[in-house]
């Protein structure tokens, strides 16, 4: 067997990252798929744990909305009041940032992180309230729904008819510790009918039209595809930075060979189709040998119209130099975790050779 040694760049960058990691706090968030599900339950009962095991803990931002049983959970654990801010004829209430920054806790926990803020705060959003925490080496516990994500708005939006107007950027779904909040449709609903769930009088009809079974269905779905980007990403990572050859047995990753044959598209769209019968990530992979630079203008061109059609299908679209093509993509193959390679053959027969 060939000696598996890690990449040099992929380590220095896994080094740098780890480096950057200890001195930023660390976020965990608990994701679920709609309102209901659990999510700042199950949070504080988490930070409950921490506490017993004599971390700082801090309660910075929680919005119990009256219900007895996550009023519980608040006790023995200490609440920075909230600010105060004033509005036109009523008082609003925020997560008060220089007071947990000056309280220093290890552990903050921060309810409803797609919130937007009160006019006149620091941020105009509560994700940037928790940015600034985590620069601070606090580390933050947070509520998220999945439909908050900045890149499924027009996915919620077609799915259920109502526009979200607060997101949050996804890099902070890929650098945090993801714990899945789940319910099966079913409960949620009976959850909602028992008046479990907290409904605003004013958008009492649109959250009915929300949580159609369909719907519901959808964003579980949304939010379980989430879950395991992450956990796949977090275990590529780990492979890397450990030298350890792939694939293992997790969620499928694709890869399409892509030359400047005239069958190359067809190829990328066959991978494509592929890759959403599986629910998996694909790879279109172009490899550039020294014989390559001879290649005509029309072959070069070729392969860059593909490639963008990589891009444009969902894929991601990679050139790498190399030597040997099989080499080549065996490599990547090994070090990115890909389960599926798919390559074309040539039109004429070869069999003499």
């Amino acid at each position: 067997m060939n000696e598996q040694r890690p990449d040099p760049e992929q380590l220095l960058s896994h080094v740098q990252d780890e480096a950057e990691q200890q001195r930023r706090g660390q976020l965990r968030i608990f994701l679920g798929y709609a309102a209901g599900v659990g999510k700042t339950h199950v949070m504080l009962e988490a930070a409950r744990r921490r506490l017993a095991d004599g971390v700082d803990v801090v309660i910075g931002y929680v919005e119990t909305h009256g219900r007895a049983e996550t009023d519980v959970l608040l006790e023995e654990l200490e609440v920075i009041p909230p600010q105060q801010v004033n509005g036109q004829n009523t008082i609003r209430y925020a997560l008060d940032l220089d007071a947990v920054l000056a309280r220093q806790p290890q552990l903050v926990v921060v309810d409803e992180l797609a919130h937007t803020n009160v006019a006149g705060l620091r941020h105009p959003k509560r994700y940037q309230d928790v940015e600034e925490l985590l620069d601070a080496g606090i580390d933050v516990y947070v509520t998220l729904n999945v439909q908050h994500l900045e890149s499924l708005n027009d996915v919620v939006a077609q799915i259920t008819g109502v526009t979200i107007q607060e997101t949050v950027p996804d890099r902070l779904l890929d650098e945090a510790e993801i714990r899945l909040i789940d319910l099966t449709v079913e409960e949620l609903r009976q959850r909602l009918e028992r008046g479990q769930v907290y409904v605003p009088e004013q958008a009492d009809r649109v959250v009915q039209r929300f949580y159609r079974p369909g719907n519901l269905n959808a964003l579980r779905e949304l939010a379980l595809r989430q879950a395991a980007r992450r956990v796949d990403e977090q275990m590529r990572t780990y492979m890397q930075s450990h030298a350890i050859a792939g694939p293992w047995p997790a969620g499928e990753r694709l890869l399409v060979c892509v030359s400047p044959s005239p069958l190359s598209e067809r190829l990328v769209r066959t991978t494509c189709r592929l890759a959403n019968e599986l629910d998996a990530e694909w790879v279109g992979l172009y490899v550039e040998t020294p014989t390559g630079e001879r290649s005509t203008a029309q072959h070069r061109d070729r392969v860059a119209q593909t490639l963008h059609l990589v891009e444009e299908l969902g894929g991601q679209a990679v050139t790498l130099p190399g030597n040997s093509i099989a080499e080549t993509v065996a490599t990547y193959a090994q070090t990115h975790n890909i389960t599926k390679i798919i390559a074309g053959k040539p039109l004429r027969v070869r069999w003499l050779e």
